[in-house]
C-alpha cells in the first residue's frame, strides 16, 4: 500500500493533536516512567490516560512493557524527541514577545 507522505504527516499530527498526549510524550523526553506515576503528574482519570497511550502505542510512538507489576512507558523512536524539539522552537519563536507559554516539561513540579 502506497500512502502519500503528505497524508502520513497529517496523520500524524491528527495523532499528536490531544493535550494529554503531547504531555506524555513530553514526560518521556526524561526517561521511561510507569503509568501511575504519569498519572500523578498530568492529573487525570486512569482510563483517559490508558486510552491516550494507546493511541500513541497504536500510532508506533511510544514503547510500554510490564516491570513487576507497573506498566511502563518510554519513547519508540528518538525522532519523537526532535519532532516535540521542533515544535517547542516554532512555538516560542512565534510567542516569543507574547509571554503566554508556560513550559511545563522544564518548570518543577511543585510550581504547578
Amino acid at each position: 500500500m502506497v500512502i502519500a507522505l503528505h497524508k502520513a504527516k497529517a496523520e500524524l499530527f491528527r495523532t499528536l493533536g490531544h493535550p494529554v498526549r503531547v504531555r506524555a510524550l513530553e514526560l518521556l523526553l526524561e526517561g521511561p516512567r510507569p503509568v501511575h506515576e504519569m498519572l500523578e503528574i498530568i492529573g487525570i482519570e486512569s482510563s483517559s490516560l490508558s486510552h491516550q497511550l494507546a493511541v500513541l502505542r497504536q500510532h508506533g510512538l511510544v514503547h510500554q512493557r510490564r516491570d513487576a507489576g507497573s506498566v511502563i512507558y518510554s519513547l519508540a523512536l528518538p525522532a519523537v524527541r526532535d519532532l516535540l524539539a521542533a515544535a517547542r522552537e516554532v512555538l516560542h519563536s512565534r510567542t516569543v514577545d507574547q509571554g503566554v507559554l508556560v513550559d511545563e516539561v522544564s518548570r518543577p513540579a511543585d510550581a504547578s
